[in-house]
């Protein structure tokens, strides 16, 4: 005899069941279904990452070591080099000293354009010879010698390691740190992607760890405490190493290798050709192929941190101009004249009211970080006197409006903002008195008396007009 159909009753109950099951064990489900798109409490993470790797994958050893027991040491290769910016897989160092390990030594680009002993800069061909590398700061070596002097094996630094070999002279300074250090570490890694797109995204990990075998750990900060900021927002992950530990890796007399390594040499940079033109480290990085959008992978990072959605502030930087005027009038050195400072804040204040354009009087010192993060991010024209608060045009978004002016004694000039502004697609005018001149009609560096006095004249009126033929460009639809 057949089975009799379910009763309506039966099918309530059966349903009842179903839900209370759902109830009883529906949570824990719901937030392994959550795990994939939203981060769980770490704890949570841990263990059911735990359980899911104990359940499927069987256990594997953590690998330390760089073995080559019957096979010959693994040469090193440089993947990309200019002067003092190199990027090279398998760096190896013993006792403190650096080794290429190559049994092409030729194809090894000039270790002076590489590596040098990470003095301090100071002028003349004396100092130049001294900071030259020898024997005892790096070497390249055949895969015979290296197993001679390595034995078995080496320890790895796993990963992508930025390496620093220069002194404190430079470091703990806001343009210094950012727009050359950072600024030629970025340009040099991210020349490996040239696909970087418009909203930042890239397919390079970022780097693990960053080594800093000439400088202790409190002398990377800057004084006005923007260093640590760009670091921490860009790449949070990253950790440190300073001069005890390269000293504790030289006295342990054990081998390690980078895995990959991107190297940053000041005195190394000074031989490039675009050091030579601008004075400035990380131009030299520009010798290798990139996207044109590789420094947005940074920035947006860094607006993102500052609160700012990187999106929504995109969009806005179309909309109302914003002109912010950083005034050194109470810093006490490379000031305006009184009465062309208070002519300038008089002439913006014109424009913003005959044009709606957004107008900020600021004073970076007086700004939190964060403040001065936001400001920059939204500003269209960024204008003042040489000087670090300057450096903000980091983080501007380069658009056809954008612009940085800069105002110095007349006759003088540094390359420092111009470079960078035209680094990042943006124009930049330099003023002395009622005369301005962008790029390719520069003058060349110079600092006369005068260049770090508070007598330096200026004509506002000419600024505003200056912001308003600027201003009145049209945008590129595809900017954003």
């Amino acid at each position: 005899m057949g089975l009799a159909p379910p009763t309506i009753r039966e099918i309530i109950l059966v349903w009842l069941l179903l839900a209370g099951l759902f109830l009883m064990f529906g949570p824990d489900m719901r937030s392994q279904l959550q795990f994939v798109s939203a981060p769980a409490p770490a704890q949570q993470h841990l263990s059911s990452s735990l359980a899911s790797s104990n359940a499927s994958v069987e256990q594997q050893y953590h690998d330390t070591r760089m073995n080559w027991d019957v096979s010959s040491v693994p040469q090193t290769k440089v993947v990309a080099h200019v002067p003092g910016w190199s990027i090279i897989d398998r760096l190896y160092i013993y006792k403190g000293v650096v080794y290429i390990v190559s049994n092409e030594p030729r194809r090894v680009p000039d270790l002076s354009t590489i590596y040098s002993k990470g003095m301090a800069i100071e002028p003349g061909p004396d100092s130049e010879l001294a900071r030259l590398p020898d024997e005892t700061d790096i070497r390249i070596i055949s895969t015979t010698e290296a197993t001679a002097l390595f034995g078995s094996g080496a320890q790895i630094l796993d990963g992508v390691t930025y390496f620093v070999n220069d002194s404190p002279q430079f470091i703990q300074h806001y343009y210094h740190w950012s727009a050359e250090l950072w600024f030629g570490f970025w340009r040099t890694y991210s020349a490996l992607d040239p696909f970087i797109t418009v909203s930042g995204n890239t397919t390079l990990p970022p780097p693990c760890r960053m080594v800093f075998n000439r400088l202790d750990a409190f002398r990377w900060r800057d004084y006005a405490r923007m260093n640590q900021w760009v670091t921490r927002s860009s790449v949070p992950e990253l950790t440190m190493e300073f001069i005890d530990d390269w000293d504790d890796r030289a006295k342990m007399g054990v081998p390690f290798v980078f895995e990959r390594v991107v190297l940053a040499d000041r005195s190394a940079a000074m031989h490039g050709l675009n050091y030579q033109r601008y004075q400035r480290t990380a131009a030299t990085a520009f010798g290798l192929l990139g996207s044109t959008n590789w420094w947005l992978t940074i920035r947006n990072n860094v607006i993102q941190f500052a609160g700012l959605n990187p999106v929504v502030e995109v969009a806005s930087t179309r909309g109302r101009p914003v002109i912010t005027y950083i005034s050194r009038q109470k810093w006490g050195r490379r000031m305006l004249k009184p009465a062309d400072h208070e002519r300038l804040v008089l002439e913006l204040r014109k424009i913003e009211a005959a044009y709606g354009y957004e107008v900020h009087i600021v004073e970076a010192e007086k700004m939190t970080r964060l403040e001065q993060l936001q400001l920059a991010s939204r500003t269209t024209i960024l204008m003042g006197v040489h000087g670090n608060g300057l450096t903000s045009l980091l983080w501007m978004k380069p658009t056809r409006r954008s612009t940085v002016m800069e105002f110095f004694y007349p006759g003088g000039f540094a390359h420092d903002y111009e470079w960078t502004t035209r680094a990042l697609g943006m124009i930049h005018y330099g003023f002395w008195g009622s005369d301005s001149f962008t790029s390719p009609n520069v003058p060349p560096t110079a600092y006369p008396e005068g260049f770090q006095g508070n007598e330096i004249p200026l004509d506002g009126g000419v600024v505003a007009r200056l912001c308003i033929l600027r201003l009145s460009l049209e945008e590129d639809v595809d900017e954003g």
